[in-house]
């Protein structure tokens, strides 16, 4: 996350935002982050925890105030993220307008439409516990049984990429074959063919082995090795090899930031 500091203050406790899996510092990374991310930033962001870090570690006490009243006023809770911007003063009044047409624009969804775009948000960012639960809460809703089989696949798809990111091929298998069902793309075959070669007790559980031609395989059997090729070159991989590379003391210092990292990042998964 990129921001321009304009008021010097530093908090002693950040704030976590668990949708986007970092920690704020200042109001103005707080507005950042609500401002460009006000899908997540909506339904409850804004809470007790939220206002007292505000009073406490950034010393607003009167924005804490005003917050805190609206909050308990049951007025739409929507404008808490518009009067926080206003009160730490990050953005201006056109920006803060422009922020205004977005969240009427996300309220205006049609209510499974605008839980998918949730979910596929907290999947971007790898918050995949969330977003699955957010997933399975659309297929579960009595809204579902009225929707069309090319959102309800995109839907079994997402769930599935979800399962495959946490190891769980054997649901994400189940997802996948949902997917191929309703909307018979290729590609999801393909991903189905990939968990097969992770995961190659799953082959018995595959119901369109079928459906796919000799052809195919050997091009995404390509696809597959490239793919590790690839993850072998990749920038966190390297990371841990040139940590390998430093003496006892920055090593051991170096392994402890990239274990608190990988903790949060699986605590996101979760």
């Amino acid at each position: 996350m990129s921001v321009i500091l304009c008021r010097k203050e530093r908090a002693t406790h950040p704030f976590f935002i668990e949708n986007l899996g970092i920690h704020v510092y200042t109001s103005q990374e707080l507005c950042y982050a609500v401002y460009q991310h006000p899908l997540l930033a909506l339904d409850g962001f804004i809470d007790q925890n939220l206002i007292d870090f505000i009073r406490e570690e950034l010393d607003m006490g009167f924005a804490a105030l005003k917050l805190e009243r609206w909050l308990q006023s049951g007025e739409n809770p929507d404008e808490l993220l518009f009067l926080l911007l206003q009160e730490c003063d990050y953005y201006n009044s056109l920006e803060i307008s422009r922020l205004r047409q977005k969240v009427a624009a996300l309220r205006k969804l049609p209510p499974l439409e605008y839980a998918k775009n949730k979910a596929d948000y907290l999947f971007e960012f790898k918050q995949y516990g969330r977003a699955i639960a957010g997933y399975e809460k659309i297929l579960e809703s009595f809204l579902a049984a009225r929707a069309d089989d090319e959102f309800l696949g995109k839907v079994w798809n997402n769930l599935a990429a979800c399962y495959a990111r946490i190891f769980q091929f054997d649901r994400a298998m189940q997802a996948y074959e949902v997917a191929y069902d309703k909307l018979k793309s290729p590609e999801i075959l393909k991903k189905i063919y990939h968990l097969t070669l992770l995961n190659p007790a799953s082959v018995t559980k595959w119901h369109h082995q079928s459906a796919v031609t000799k052809e195919q395989t050997d091009a995404w059997d390509r696809d597959f090795e490239q793919a590790k090729e690839d993850a072998g070159r990749s920038e966190e991989l390297q990371k841990l090899q040139e940590l390998f590379k430093k003496d006892p003391v920055k090593r051991e210092a170096g392994a402890r930031q990239l274990l608190a990292s990988w903790k949060q990042e699986y605590r996101g998964m979760a």
